[in-house]
């Protein structure tokens, strides 16, 4: 019986190393050339460590060496992106010199390390935004510490910044590794401006091209998407997602979509509504109220 089972797994394996031979997406076999994922979530928790000292800190360092701490941590940031970064830059580049993809690397990686105390003070804002805008907030260290919608914006500010350093595909990474955790899906590209809340936040998406202002809040279920995406790949590069400017709210599924729609300052926007086109400033939009219909029972109390 182990025998036959032996032959099947043989022949099993045969097939399989035969199918990988069509030369399709899924048939690539890579030697250690892609980005390793568990590396770039590493990275991120090593950023957020960077991030928030007092809070996720290692707890092998005291408080006395957070000097050493910082200095390692960043080192190690350094090292890892940097050399993960080397390997994906062969999808904007035909460099094949391994060398000078290296040093590019390096030069991208520490540009990015320059902007941490940005990244910092944009996340001090949105800590300050969730605990002003959430009177179910016990403290900032609730805020820090439990927040799904915190975070997101954190890996989001984090990839964006790559982004913006013209980084391929590990920004998507992080992004995506924050929407598995989370259900909040931000795309690398969307530009956000500070004190930005999510709250509760399961279900949100925002796209690619979305421009979002300050002191902006949004509950579960929004969509900031795209009108239409049949165009494929002709859309790249062309402004696909929704403008919110300064002090606007988004209440529960609510769907805003185009690259023309512009939500003006202070707007507020109702629950479950579907926009298509700009809304002027200090409006409130708002859905009828559905018409309920109750059978096999009393009805309303």
């Amino acid at each position: 019986m182990a025998e036959k089972i032996e032959k099947q797994i043989h022949n099993l394996v045969e097939d399989i190393l035969e199918d990988y031979g069509h030369g399709r997406a899924v048939d690539k076999i890579n030697k250690y050339t892609d980005p390793d994922k568990e590396v770039i979530i590493d990275i991120i928790n090593k950023m957020q460590k960077i991030i928030f000292p007092g809070y996720f800190r290692d707890k092998k360092y005291r408080s006395y060496t957070a000097t050493n701490n910082v200095y390692v941590l960043v080192e190690d940031v350094l090292y890892n992106l940097s050399k993960q970064i080397a390997k994906v830059l062969k999808y904007i580049t035909n460099n094949s010199n391994i060398e000078e993809n290296k040093k590019q690397a390096e030069c991208i990686t520490l540009k990015f390390l320059h902007q941490i105390p940005k990244i910092r003070e944009y996340i001090d804002s949105d800590v300050q935004a969730a605990f002003d805008g959430d009177p179910a907030a016990f403290n900032k260290d609730e805020i820090i510490l439990s927040y799904p919608g915190l975070y997101a914006i954190m890996v989001h500010r984090i990839a964006h910044e790559l982004h913006k350093l013209c980084v391929p595909l590990i920004p998507r990474i992080m992004s995506e590794h924050a929407h598995s955790l989370t259900g909040i899906d931000i795309h690398p590209g969307a530009t956000i401006g500070r004190y930005f809340f999510i709250d509760h936040g399961t279900g949100i998406v925002i796209g690619e091209t979305t421009i979002i202002g300050d002191h902006v809040k949004i509950y579960q279920g929004v969509t900031l998407g795209a009108l239409s995406t049949r165009g494929g790949q002709s859309l790249k590069d062309v402004k696909r997602h929704p403008t919110i400017e300064d002090n606007v709210t988004i209440y529960s599924g609510a769907s805003i979509l185009g690259g023309d729609t512009v939500i003006s300052k202070d707007v507020v926007v109702g629950g479950n509504v579907f926009i298509t086109s700009s809304v002027s400033e200090g409006i409130r939009v708002s859905a009828k109220t559905q018409e309920l219909n109750y059978s096999g029972g009393l009805g309303i109390k």
